[in-house]
């Protein structure tokens, strides 16, 4: 894919105690395929740092934040919008026109938590199913950001990193940047 513009995720909804590795994981998921930032409930604190650990640790640009108003942010969004629902159009059909449109306009993508209000089914540009089946919203998350940047996204370059992860068929390697 050629250029994009900016890419932001929203997580709408987290219920303090059930939700915060699955919220944790929509961030890091944004994060690591893709995105420019994640949007998270003020109720999602702890994950809003964990987020911001990782990022400082293996590296950026990324921003996270969190607000108290979700639904304000996806109504007042100049640009175009897109709900990951179950119920929505299959991905496949829906991919090119997203990936032409997210050329020229910030994308916001919505991830939601509990049941997620209908206006938001409304304000959405696209309501986009992966398997029209249940699963977790967090392979949802990747798998439309792996279609919107055409695998692009696994060659990223992270800079202002303290760590890399160095590939290797067996074990773990961690590596200080300075080494």
């Amino acid at each position: 894919m050629d250029e994009t513009s900016p890419v932001a995720v929203l997580r709408l909804g987290h219920r303090p105690g059930r939700d915060e590795r699955m919220t944790t994981h929509v961030g890091l998921t944004a994060r690591a395929l893709g995105a420019d930032r994640v949007i998270l409930p003020t109720a999602a604190g702890s994950s809003l740092e964990t987020v911001r650990e990782v990022t400082d640790r293996f590296g950026g640009p990324f921003e996270a934040e969190t607000t108290d108003a979700p639904l304000g942010i996806l109504r007042g969004w100049e640009g175009a919008v897109v709900h990951l629902t179950m119920y929505g159009q299959p991905v496949q059909d829906v991919e090119g026109a997203i990936r032409e449109r997210a050329r020229s306009t910030p994308l916001l993508v919505v991830v939601g938590a509990e049941k997620v209000p209908f206006d938001v089914y409304e304000v959405a540009d696209w309501n986009v199913a992966v398997t029209n089946q249940p699963h977790s919203e967090v392979a949802g998350l990747a798998v439309l950001l792996d279609r919107l940047f055409e695998g692009e996204e696994l060659e990223r370059e992270w800079t202002d990193a303290d760590r890399r992860v160095v590939p290797s068929e067996r074990g773990k390697r961690v590596d200080s940047v300075e080494e």
